[in-house]
């Protein structure tokens, strides 16, 4: 049984102050949610007040970057051991945004994962294609290489551990939403990936994301798809009643 987990990735957003308000309002709206795993992931300034609002609560604070590195002269960088320090429970790897603009590569994306799960955080890695390879039917070639990447060398214990998200980029911040079809052939692709690679046990558990403009009346029709289990929500998740609706809708649909 795979249990549903939604994250929202406030990306570059949001002082110490309205982080502060809108977990506040979201420890009141979903007191009463159980039956999905909630993540919200801060700015780094933001993760330790935000932990502490939510330290009697289900949910759980992630970031959105990490170093490899424990410590040492790299100026500007954070450690998993720091973020854990902070209260970090997750950590987003690999995000589209990271790959685009800060060169992040399969090796990195490894490096990250690999420090992340040795500090005993859970990596929520992403994977997904451009518009102009999807048009190009390269879609599972290039998913498949950043699996491929991404997760060489790792265990099946190491999988378990692992969360997986498919955003198409196309689909990121354009109001775009690949079909629940769509979604559900990357999806699908992947699980068949990870059996191939470390074995049907390890497939079926490990919890594989959407992300890509979900909101509130779209995320039960994915959710719905047999190998879509949560969400990573970017500019829905902003607001703490649209992102509570989203967790809400999410569990309508059930644990599988």
């Amino acid at each position: 049984m795979r249990r549903p987990i939604i994250a929202g990735n406030w990306k570059l957003n949001k002082s110490i102050r309205e982080a502060i308000d809108t977990v506040t309002l979201l420890k009141r709206q979903l007191a009463d949610v159980q039956a999905v795993d909630i993540v919200v992931c801060p700015v780094y300034t933001a993760i330790a007040d935000v932990a502490e609002v939510l330290s009697e609560t289900a949910i759980k604070v992630g970031a959105q970057d990490v170093y490899w590195e424990d410590k040492g002269a790299y100026t500007g960088e954070v450690s998993a051991p720091l973020l854990k320090e902070a209260g970090a429970q997750y950590v987003v790897i690999g995000h589209s945004e990271r790959r685009q603009f800060f060169h992040e590569t399969h090796e990195t994306v490894n490096k990250k994962t690999r420090a992340a799960l040795k500090a005993g955080l859970t990596p929520i890695v992403c994977v997904g294609e451009l518009l102009s390879e999807r048009e190009a039917g390269r879609t599972f070639g290039v998913v498949g290489e950043q699996l491929k990447g991404g997760l060489a060398g790792f265990t099946a214990d190491d999988l378990k551990q692992i969360v997986l998200a498919y955003e198409p980029v196309w689909a990121i911040g354009t109001g775009k939403v690949a079909t629940p079809q769509q979604a559900q052939e990357v999806h699908a692709f992947i699980r068949k990936q990870l059996t191939e690679g470390w074995g049907a046990e390890v497939a079926q558990a490990v919890r594989i994301q959407y992300g890509g403009s979900v909101k509130p009346d779209n995320i039960a029709e994915l959710m719905r798809e047999p190998d879509i289990d949560g969400a990573l929500v970017g500019g829905a998740s902003l607001e703490a009643g649209s992102f509570a609706d989203i967790v809400k809708n999410a569990v309508v649909v059930g644990v599988r």
